[in-house]
């Protein structure tokens, strides 16, 4: 993990991509249970029987579970001390390019765009690519836009 001691020393990073996550296993239950959370029981997500017929084979994740998991994998790899606390503000240009399928390892790379005074701190957007082991396309890409707050 990345640790910057200050605004001032994260702004020097930007531009830079910051490192990895560790890899997460993405499990039936971890599936099952944001299904239940979010009411989206789709049978792609939820009935491994039939979507083991389906192009892909068997089950994948939501691609908002997906996305919810950005959050954890992010604070694997750099942190901010100095700061009072860091909110979420936004996202810009969300896709999921490809699938993550069940029980399939996840991890995030985060590459720091822009930090800029705003929101009553600091308006930090960082590019957070989330892979899937051994596939060929990104699962999510997204800019997540944080203010930092002194």
């Amino acid at each position: 993990m990345k640790v910057f001691q200050g605004i001032e020393e994260l702004e020097r990073a930007v531009g830079t991509h910051l490192g990895y996550s560790d890899w997460h296993r993405i499990t039936q239950q971890q599936i099952d249970a944001f299904a239940e959370a979010t009411g989206d029981h789709q049978w792609i997500h939820v009935d491994p029987v039939r979507a083991a017929q389906s192009p892909f084979g068997g089950t994948i994740a939501h691609g908002y579970l997906t996305l919810s998991l950005v959050p954890m994998l992010v604070w694997q790899v750099y942190r901010v001390d100095g700061v009072r606390m860091g909110v979420n503000y936004g996202a810009n240009k969300l896709r999921f390019p490809a699938p993550v399928p069940v029980d399939s390892e996840v991890r995030a790379g985060v590459e720091l765009l822009s930090l800029v005074p705003g929101g009553g701190g600091h308006q930090l957007t960082a590019k957070v690519t989330v892979e899937v082991a051994g596939a060929a396309k990104p699962a999510c890409v997204v800019e997540t836009v944080s203010v930092l707050v002194p």
